[in-house]
C-alpha cells in the first residue's frame, strides 16, 4: 500500500520552515541538534533560530548569507524555561510553518519533507508530528504509533510519548489564532508538549508520519527524567485544565497513576496511596499503581524508570 503523502507533488511551492532549537548549557548536543537540521534534504527554505535560555548566546552559529539554510541566535525574552523560550522562537519569525527541536535530539533523513508532504496531503490538518528512535547509550528502540492521525480522545487516552516535541511541526498561525502558545505556567514546563498536543487536537486531529524519523536521547541527558515534584504539580494541572481526563476512564487512570508513582517516588505514602486507590478504581489493569506500590515498598524509583527508559518506555 502506498503512503499517500508520498504522492503529493509540491513541485517548487514549498513552504519556508523556521525551526525553533531552544538550548541551555548543551553546546556539543546543541550543535549535533542544528547539524542534523541543516542537513535535511528538504527543497524549501529552512530558517533556524537557536535560543539560548539563561546562557550567553553563541555567535559563531549565525549563517545569515544563505538563503536556503539560515541560522540565527536570540535569547529567551520570555518566561525562564524551555516553554518561554519555544515561545521566543516562534514570536521571531514570520514563516509559514515552524518546527520544534530539542537541543539533546537530532532530526533523522527526511524527516522534514515526509511531514510537509503529510500536511499538504491532510484536509484541514493544522499539526503533523513523527514516531521516534529512543537512543539509550548504544540501544536504539523505535516508537511508533500504528496510525496516520491522532485524535483528542487518543490523547487523553494515553501519554503517547512518541510523539515527542522534537517531531513537531505546525502552521504558525493556526499556533497564534487558534491552539495557542505553548502554555509558560508549566512548572519547569513539565508536560507542556502534552497540553499543546491537547489543544492543538480540539482544533483538528494532528497528522502523523508513522516512521521514527527523530532520534531521541533518554537518560542521563535529560533535564527532566526524576524531577518527581514538578511532574506530580504538571499531572495535577493537566487534570484541572483538560475535562477531556476525567470524562475517560483510561485516561482519568492514566494521570491517577503518574501521579501515584510521583508521590511514592518522593516519599509521600499517604498522598500515594491515595492515587493508587483512585487509580484501581478508575481501571485496574493501569499498570503505573502498581509500580507505586514497588517504590512504597521499597523499590527504587530511579531504578524503575531507568529500566522503562532503556526500553523505550516511561512513566
Amino acid at each position: 500500500m502506498s503512503d499517500p503523502a508520498q504522492d503529493v507533488d509540491l513541485s517548487n511551492d514549498w513552504p519556508d520552515v523556521g525551526v525553533v532549537l531552544v538550548t541551555h548549557d548543551r553546546p556539543v548536543l546543541m550543535r549535533a541538534a542544528l547539524d542534523s537540521i541543516l542537513a535535511q534534504d528538504y527543497p524549501g527554505r529552512i530558517h533556524v533560530v537557536v535560543v539560548f535560555d539563561r546562557t550567553e548566546p553563541d555567535g559563531s552559529l549565525v549563517r545569515a548569507t544563505e538563503e536556503a539554510r539560515r541560522v540565527s541566535v536570540i535569547t529567551n525574552t520570555r518566561s525562564p524555561g524551555l516553554a518561554g523560550a519555544r515561545n521566543s522562537g516562534v514570536m521571531a519569525f514570520d514563516t509559514e510553518l515552524v518546527a520544534f527541536c530539542d537541543d539533546d535530539d537530532t532530526w533523522l533523513d527526511g524527516k522534514l519533507t515526509a511531514q510537509v508532504r503529510r500536511l499538504s496531503a491532510t484536509h484541514g490538518a493544522r499539526f503533523v508530528t513523527t514516531a521516534m528512535r529512543v537512543d539509550w547509550g548504544a540501544k536504539s528502540v523505535e516508537r511508533v504509533v500504528g496510525r496516520e492521525m491522532v485524535t483528542l480522545d487518543d490523547l487523553a487516552r494515553s501519554r503517547m510519548a512518541m510523539l515527542h516535541s522534537s517531531s513537531f511541526l505546525f502552521k504558525r498561525l493556526a499556533m497564534l489564532e487558534e491552539f495557542g502558545l505553548v502554555n509558560e505556567s508549566l512548572p519547569r514546563s513539565m508536560a507542556e508538549d502534552w497540553d499543546l498536543l491537547l489543544r492543538a487536537a480540539r482544533v483538528a486531529p494532528i497528522a502523523h508520519v508513522d516512521r521514527p524519523l527523530v532520534g531521541i536521547r533518554w537518560g542521563a541527558a535529560s533535564y527532566f527524567n526524576e524531577a518527581w515534584r514538578d511532574k506530580n504539580e504538571a499531572h495535577a494541572w493537566l487534570l484541572d485544565r483538560h475535562p477531556e481526563f476525567a470524562a475517560d476512564r483510561t485516561g482519568a487512570a492514566l494521570l491517577y497513576g503518574k501521579l501515584a508513582f510521583g508521590h511514592a517516588a518522593l516519599g509521600e505514602r499517604t498522598e500515594a496511596l491515595g492515587w493508587i486507590r483512585r487509580c484501581m478504581a478508575r481501571r485496574p489493569l493501569e499498570r503505573r499503581w502498581a509500580l507505586a506500590l514497588l517504590v512504597l515498598f521499597g523499590v527504587p524509583a530511579s531504578w524503575i524508570q531507568r529500566e522503562l527508559n532503556r526500553r523505550g518506555h516511561g512513566i
